[in-house]
């Protein structure tokens, strides 16, 4: 049981910070998007991915656009057991996610009728986390073990960490024609690579007449591969723009590289159970190891996990109210329930994520234009879905900045969003298998800021 909890706290715990976006996908690319939030109607560079059909009314001849984004995010977890143990138990448990500068590069040529575009950045996931103080899901389990063989958590010290990363980077080729004078449409794929890592140690021990209790140990590599189709359709007449894009589900099941995997009870551990309890003892140990033996092999090297990315319908109503403002919302269905995850806890969802986003934009003079634009996300989440580190919470976000046209031809764009979450309660009448009614607040921060560049030529 140890391994299980362990192995699903890392793994499933570890989807990181840089997305706006569903539970595997992320929708900030361009720093249009940070600024304005709601861009399913563009004809600018960032159409690339939020309208591939709409640059059928784009620049006509090549564009490039590079971007550079820093996302920073929290995720914590505070725990309350009453009578835990004889005491009172309340820790707050601190994750801190984090990524380096995060990349995205558009280029699109158009002549005529036709276009041509594509895009490279990381598509879903993108960062670090780490737990220093473990998580609780596992360092309660322990304790909560140990004490049922007479050893109390004076005895000894937990020594726990876990940290991991994931990125899935994204290459995306586009296609499209302009049907008629109001009507366009686009196809395209995108290549998706999944990177990921899981490091962690949970020890028990203490002084030298103890010494080693428990251990667990994991270092495992992940690697995969997905392919996207993509299609869109945009109609464009006077100052009304309707678009809709509509992305096929994306299966990834990366292969395990194991490096380490060790979990089991001390040598003294184990002497002290059969010297305490001669005939149970081998019985409890048989059953342990048994357990152990069947929730470890999803996770041995080789084996494979689903980290699908779910299909996603977008459809957007953008309107020019005067040549210098304009406004646009937009709807995004993430397909969630019916996207492989891990153990197929896709299954605890209530519904897929509902997005709601408006944003607004306007053109101060020939220079400088400001925007800005909010968005709503609703995961369809349930106390089954959500495991201590792996949680995610609804959400508002907000973004706001502008753009200089430095030169007919080079436009610098700037911008900033947060997101601010609710806190997601979950109670447990027998907190993780223990005898403890307890609960679990989980909380998250999220924050990105963010620089481009687009060229006309």
């Amino acid at each position: 049981m140890m391994k299980k909890i362990l192995m699903l706290t890392v793994m499933a715990s570890l989807s990181l910070c840089v997305r706006a976006g569903g539970l595997m996908t992320n929708t900030n690319y361009h720093i249009a998007f940070d600024r304005m939030m709601a861009r399913g109607t563009s004809f600018d560079i960032d159409a690339v991915f939020s309208n591939p059909a709409g640059l059928a009314w784009g620049h006509e001849g090549w564009q490039l656009s590079l971007n550079f984004q820093k996302p920073w995010q929290d995720r914590d977890i505070e725990t309350t057991i009453p009578g835990f143990l004889g005491s009172d138990f309340n820790h707050k448990y601190h994750g801190k996610a984090s990524a380096p500068i995060v990349p995205a590069l558009f280029a699109s040529y158009k002549k005529n009728r036709i276009a041509v575009s594509a895009m490279i950045g990381i598509v879903g996931s993108g960062g670090f986390v780490e737990y220093k103080d473990g998580v609780p899901m596992f360092n309660l389990l322990l304790t909560s073990l140990l004490a049922s063989n007479g050893i109390t958590p004076d005895q000894y010290k937990l020594n726990s960490e876990m940290k991991g990363k994931q990125y899935i980077y994204g290459g995306q080729v586009n296609f499209t024609y302009r049907l008629t004078d109001y009507l366009s449409a686009a196809a395209g794929f995108r290549a998706n690579y999944y990177d990921g890592y899981y490091r962690g140690h949970v020890i028990a021990a203490d002084h030298p007449q103890l010494g080693e209790l428990a251990k667990l140990l994991l270092d495992v590599d992940q690697k995969g591969w997905g392919f996207t189709p993509i299609v869109s359709v945009n109609y464009h007449q006077g100052p009304l723009t309707l678009a809709a894009r509509y992305e096929f589900r994306t299966k990834i099941n990366p292969k395990n590289e194991t490096n380490v995997l060790d979990a089991g009870l001390g040598a003294n551990l184990i002497a002290a159970m059969i010297a305490k309890d001669p005939a149970g003892a081998q019985a409890k140990l048989a059953a342990l190891a048994a357990q152990l033996g069947g929730y470890t092999a999803p996770y041995e090297d080789g084996a494979r996990t689903r980290y699908d990315m779910p299909a996603l319908l977008s459809v957007a109503a953008g309107y020019e109210f005067t040549p210098k403002f304009r406004a646009t919302l937009e709807y995004h269905f993430f397909d969630d329930k019916n996207a492989k995850m891990a153990n197929n806890r896709q299954e605890e969802l209530k519904h897929g994520t509902h997005e709601f986003l408006a944003g607004v934009e306007y053109d101060i003079n020939e220079k400088f234009t400001v925007s800005c634009g909010a968005q709503r996300t609703d995961y369809g989440l349930s106390d089954g879905y959500e495991q201590n580190t792996s949680f995610a919470c609804d959400s508002w976000s907000i973004g706001l900045g502008g753009a200089w046209n430095i030169t007919e031809k080079i436009r610098l764009n700037a911008g900033y969003f947060i997101s601010i979450y609710s806190d997601y309660t979950k109670e447990q009448t027998n907190y993780l298998g223990t005898p403890y009614a307890g609960k679990d607040v989980y909380s998250r921060t999220n924050n990105v800021i963010g620089i481009g560049v687009d060229y006309k030529f």
